[in-house]
């Protein structure tokens, strides 16, 4: 899916339900944003996020536990995990996206390029997905962007078929 395919879906699925999301980016570095405020109406549904490139920001801004990211890093699927949660209960919204993971040019703390976890957390809990993703900066960039919209997209319209 294409990554404005991705945010438009997301977006329309959010005003749809009269809900708001909220991000917390660290390899996106706000492209997450970026990309859903380039989608009209996007006013309605999206609070705000954090870029936490920087590990001590992670904990003092996303509220991500400072044992965890001293314990197993910042590339971590539940840091991914409580980097979405931090953005929904941070900036009040219904749903928290985040992006954590190594864009490249060259591994990070033993993990390498192109390792992203993507999570959303939402009023039904929280998914986190790992990507082995393939190319230079910005292709794991986008593509992390397009996976993060696509996984809320999915749980939107899970949502959705159980009410």
């Amino acid at each position: 899916m294409d990554t404005s395919v991705a945010a438009a879906a997301a977006v329309a699925r959010l005003v749809e339900r009269h809900e708001t999301v909220a991000t917390a980016e660290s390899l996106t570095g706000g492209l997450v944003a970026a990309t859903l405020v380039e989608i009209p109406g996007v006013s309605a549904v999206f609070r705000g996020g954090f870029v936490v490139y920087a590990t001590e920001l992670k904990a003092r801004l996303a509220g991500v536990p400072a044992d965890l990211l001293a314990e197993r890093g910042p590339v971590d699927p539940d840091v991914a995990l409580a980097l979405a949660a931090g953005a929904r209960t941070r900036c009040v919204a219904d749903w928290g996206l985040a992006t954590t993971g190594v864009a490249g040019p060259e591994p990070q703390d033993g993990k390498p390029v192109g390792l992203v976890y993507v999570a959303v957390a939402g009023p039904a809990g929280a998914e986190v997905r790992e990507l082995k993703l393939e190319g230079n900066r910005a292709v794991i960039r986008t593509k992390s962007v397009t996976a993060v919209l696509s996984l809320l997209s999915e749980k939107l319209q899970e949502v959705s078929s159980a009410a």
